[in-house]
């Protein structure tokens, strides 16, 4: 986004520039023709990189980072936070006017390193997948713990079921989960 602000306010200034020249003939002609088609095309060009921005998502569940960009073609990313391993950014001067910058997110996925460019506001992103890869290790360290005490407690078999919809049911297990914990005690 900064590039094509960037080239906007020069390609403008330049295509200005040009028509202000005040030249005659076949060759101020040219000139002038130059310069409508520099602001033409740098106009066409921020337009759409602004449509490209507008038309990308960036989304962070407490579960995943989900990024999905495109018109008409789609193209889209989801990378589990359990495997994400370092999260980086970069804006640049004209990027932090406008807002704007490159993620990178080294995971251990597939791919590897994923780069997002374009993303809106990237250093409150990167804290904020940050606290949401913590608050899930929390969660996990919670569920371990509650699914720990639910087996040691002595209660009946009944209890302990119990105990163990009841954290499903909360969200603190997963499906998953549930039905281990269960047949586990149902033996």
């Amino acid at each position: 986004m900064g590039k094509a602000v960037f080239s906007l306010v020069v390609a403008t200034a330049i295509g200005i520039g040009l028509l202000t020249l005040g030249w005659t003939g076949f060759l101020g002609k040219g000139v002038n023709a130059v310069g409508i088609l520099l602001i033409l095309v740098s106009l066409v060009f921020m337009a759409r990189t602004w449509i490209d921005w507008y038309s990308t998502n960036f989304v962070l569940t407490t579960d995943r980072c989900i990024y999905r960009e495109g018109i008409v073609a789609k193209r889209g990313v989801e990378i589990p936070l359990d495997r994400v391993n370092t999260v980086f950014f970069n804006q640049g001067v004209l990027e932090r006017m406008v807002g704007a910058g490159t993620l990178t997110i080294e995971s251990a996925g597939e791919h590897g390193v994923q780069t997002f460019e374009d993303v809106r506001n990237p250093m409150g992103v990167q804290q904020e997948l940050y606290q949401q890869i913590e608050d899930q290790r929390n969660r996990r360290v919670v569920r371990v713990d509650e699914v720990g005490d639910s087996g040691a407690g002595g209660g009946s078999t009944a209890d302990e079921l119990a105990k163990l919809a009841d954290l499903h049911a909360r969200g603190v297990l997963t499906d998953e989960e549930f039905a281990e914990q269960k047949s586990r005690l149902l033996g």
